[in-house]
């Protein structure tokens, strides 16, 4: 039996946060991966997409430009993109393994399950600590129809050798939307599904059906409302078949809808732990049922946008709360969510959905952006900012996107939001001009 004073199950961005901040605090530490060294976002998530996403961005900003100083659109060459999507993934696990190693903290490699002793059992190991922190974070949810053994993930798709020419992808979430952006964009046909009519509900409505009309521009298939029921093999294609009887072939079929808590092994009941479908139930100090077990990351049932860097947040979060004993809640700053591809959609803070439910307190902007200089002089097609704003301190606090440089936009807000900036302190700013920072000031 090996001892340690914390043993952290998942060896991802907020299981490694945790890891080294506790360890930098003198306290003996374990971490336990049974997949890749890295976790999902650096091996197969937000990394990897990114990469590919580099050249989709590219492409857009050229075609964009035909007419303005470019007469050709560049074509993707998908052998050479995902070549440099591997360069960088190969690295990730023995990388990760590495720096942990070379730090001195203990690491395990297998799965892992608790046993009714409160002990940890990893492949012959057994393991006990004084706490434990789960971060095994989530994984691609396949839907439950006639055919689900044909699906492919998130994945599959971000290790494709080859792009095939018809895909389907089923769920209009960011894992859709952005895989639809990269296959359209390298030349694949893409039906893009989802079963009701309202996608991206946690962004503002008319920006997300903006958004899926440049999708449809783009030459994205935009089904909405609508079920797939069964996906059966079709020669060397999968046929599609839909509630109201529509069908159509596709190369492969993608589950985008999104992801489940990875918990199964773990048999939490063993030792109290209370989960629902949506992750591990904790408190204000991302403490469970259980006193001695902790979770962060993507496995937590909490509201917060399951995102890479609110994981290691939260992993630094409790490196200081086990190592001090500070009892203080975890407080969140503002945390912006991107949906990326050749248009972006940006969002941080109080959203236009929050400040309708108080109109006396909040006051909405809705502005066109396509005509600023910031935005005309690269052609963007659909540039529009919805801004929420205090009417009583006349702070803006909050924001939704639609851009090709939304990206950039929504973290120099998420900056003037996190440090309460009025008007008169982004007008006392002098930013480099013309640049989005300097559209700061006619934001509200």
């Amino acid at each position: 039996m090996q001892e340690f004073d914390v043993v952290i199950i998942g060896g991802g961005p907020g299981g490694l946060a945790a890891a080294y901040g506790l360890h930098a605090r003198g306290m003996n530490v374990a971490v336990v991966e049974k997949d890749l060294w890295g976790g999902t976002c650096p091996n197969r998530g937000c990394d990897p997409k990114k990469i590919l996403m580099a050249a989709v961005e590219a492409q857009g900003r050229s075609e964009a430009l035909q007419g303005h100083g470019f007469t050709s659109v560049p074509q993707l060459d998908w052998p050479a993109l995902m070549a440099t999507k591997r360069a960088y993934t190969a690295k990730i696990p023995s990388g990760t393994q590495g720096g942990l190693q070379s730090a001195g903290i203990a690491n395990f490699h297998g799965t892992a399950s608790f046993n009714a002793d409160g002990t940890l059992t990893v492949g012959e190991t057994q393991l006990t600590a004084t706490n434990w922190i789960i971060a095994t974070g989530q994984e691609p949810h396949l839907p439950a129809i006639k055919g689900q053994e044909w699906l492919r993930t998130s994945n599959d798709f971000l290790d494709l050798d080859n792009l095939p020419a018809d895909i389907t992808l089923m769920g209009v979430g960011f894992v859709g939307v952005e895989l639809a952006a990269i296959a359209s964009a390298a030349g694949s046909r893409v039906h893009l599904v989802h079963h009701s009519d309202r996608p991206l509900r946690a962004f503002d409505g008319d920006l997300v059906t903006d958004l899926l009309a440049r999708l449809t521009a783009e030459g994205v298939d935009v089904k909405l409302s609508t079920d797939i029921t069964e996906v059966t093999p079709a020669d060397d294609q999968y046929r599609v078949t839909t509630a109201t009887g529509e069908s159509w072939t596709s190369d492969l079929v993608f589950a985008t809808a999104g992801r489940t808590p990875v918990t199964a092994d773990l048999r939490l009941n063993r030792i109290d732990v209370v989960t629902s479908r949506h992750g591990i139930k904790v408190n204000g100090q991302l403490q469970t049922t259980n006193h001695h077990v902790f979770a962060i990351g993507d496995v937590v049932d909490r509201p917060q946008p399951k995102l890479t860097p609110v994981a290691g947040f939260e992993g630094q979060y409790l490196a200081d709360t086990l190592a001090t004993g500070d009892a203080a809640a975890i407080v969140y700053p503002a945390i912006p969510s991107v949906v990326y591809g050749k248009t972006q959609l940006a969002q941080v803070g109080v959203t236009t959905a929050e400040a309708a439910t108080a109109p006396d307190k909040y006051h909405v902007t809705d502005l066109d952006l396509t005509h600023w200089y910031s935005y005309q002089r690269i052609q963007d097609p659909a540039a529009r900012i919805k801004v929420v704003v205090n009417q009583i301190s006349g702070n803006i606090v909050g924001a939704t996107i639609l851009s090709s440089e939304a990206e950039q936009v929504i973290n120099y807000l998420d900056f003037v939001i996190q440090n309460h900036m009025t008007t008169a302190d982004i007008n006392r700013m002098i930013t480099a001009y013309p640049t989005l920072a300097s559209d700061l000031t006619y934001f509200n």
